[in-house]
């Protein structure tokens, strides 16, 4: 194991600050207005994630399984309710407080990947560790490509890169920080089924060596099945909640 990869029992005995809940929602509500009527999209979440467990959120579309994932990450305000992030009540931070809480301390892997077109792989992976302020920046944006799979194509950017070496280089981002928590949303939606099941596995690698709690928003069945624990929304309300099938 690489030298700076935590194990989850290090994190959780020597990091300051760790808090065994991760995440947690209480009477979360999201509602937004429209000309014509006030529509609402969550209504009445509870949740309680503990560290180093794995969610999948479940839904049709519609059901607000992204919306969600976005209150929980402290992206977006709810218009009801309360969410704690890693100890932290979101309640009154403002914006660029909710980013500072976050700087190194939570990964995100979206489902467009959402990689600077103008930074080279390296260079991608290597601006959050910079923004962190890792002293050994650049070693660690390497070792990560190289974990991922994709050191000989460090220099590349994403215009020159697969849909699923794009997602290897988001997944690569998302863990250099040995962030505590990673929020995924739909991170094999782009992919055909062969590049989303390897991206799957090494989601879930990573996530096992690193013991990061992750929660991921999915259609996909065989990735929710991956996870600890599910929760399925329908109309904006959670309509099961319980252990998964790896639980």
């Amino acid at each position: 194991m690489h030298p700076n990869i935590r194990t989850y029992e290090e994190t959780s005995s020597r990091t300051p600050g760790f808090h065994p809940v991760a995440v947690e929602a209480r009477g979360l509500g999201q509602q937004v207005s429209t000309a014509e009527r006030d529509l609402t999209i969550l209504k009445d979440i509870h949740l309680s994630v503990k560290a180093g467990a794995t969610w999948a959120i479940t839904g049709a579309s519609g059901s607000g399984k992204s919306t969600l994932l976005g209150l929980l990450a402290g992206l977006d305000r709810p218009s009801s309710g309360s969410v704690t992030l890693l100890g932290q009540a979101l309640d009154g931070l403002d914006e660029d407080a909710r980013a500072r809480l976050r700087a190194g301390r939570v990964g995100f892997v979206f489902q467009s990947f959402q990689l600077l077109p103008a930074l080279t792989a390296l260079e991608n992976v290597l601006l959050p560790l910079e923004l962190s302020g890792q002293t050994d920046a650049r070693d660690q944006a390497r070792h990560w490509l190289e974990r991922v799979g994709l050191a000989e194509r460090a220099e590349h950017t994403p215009r020159q890169l697969s849909g699923g070496e794009q997602q290897r280089v988001a997944l690569a981002r998302a863990f250099a920080t040995h962030p505590e928590i990673v929020f995924a949303d739909e991170p094999t939606g782009n992919l055909d089924a062969d590049t989303g099941a390897r991206i799957i596995d090494l989601l879930f690698d990573l996530n096992v060596q690193t013991g990061t709690t992750l929660i991921l928003v999915t259609h996909d069945e065989a990735l929710a099945a991956r996870c600890s624990h599910r929760l399925r929304l329908a109309a904006g309300r959670v309509v099961d909640a319980g252990a998964g099938a790896d639980a």
